[in-house]
């Protein structure tokens, strides 16, 4: 799946270049959820990489998303660990942009990776 998505993407991408769209102005989105399993969507997160590979920003949007209340069976009320869980898999695979629900805990958790990430 995550080859058919990366292809399916940069058709897209494709299509706005010919329409004058430059590529700086692009970002790409897997589109977790919409469509897919939940093996495909955990593929395309265990492989966001590819995506990132393309040279094109990647946004990801898995917050409180029903796969992460498949893996954990838990209700979107309780789903907190798991979003921020899967927003710190996608930063450290190059997602430039996580959309969330929950702010101030994500961007927390962003911060002590980024931390933890530069020491030498």
């Amino acid at each position: 799946v995550v080859e058919e998505v990366r292809d399916f993407l940069l058709e897209r991408v494709a299509a706005c270049e010919a329409l004058g769209i430059h590529r700086d102005r692009l970002w790409i989105d897997p589109g977790f959820g919409f469509g897919k399993t939940l093996a495909h969507n955990l593929q395309l997160l265990a492989h966001l990489d590819r995506l990132v590979d393309t040279g094109i920003p990647v946004l990801v949007g898995l917050s409180r998303k029903s796969m992460i209340g498949a893996i954990l069976d838990k209700p979107v009320e309780e789903r907190l660990p798991g979003s921020i869980a899967t927003a710190l898999i996608a930063a450290t695979k190059g997602a430039a942009i996580v959309r969330v629900h929950d702010v101030g805990a994500t961007a927390d958790a962003l911060k002590v990776l980024t931390a933890v990430s530069g020491v030498r």
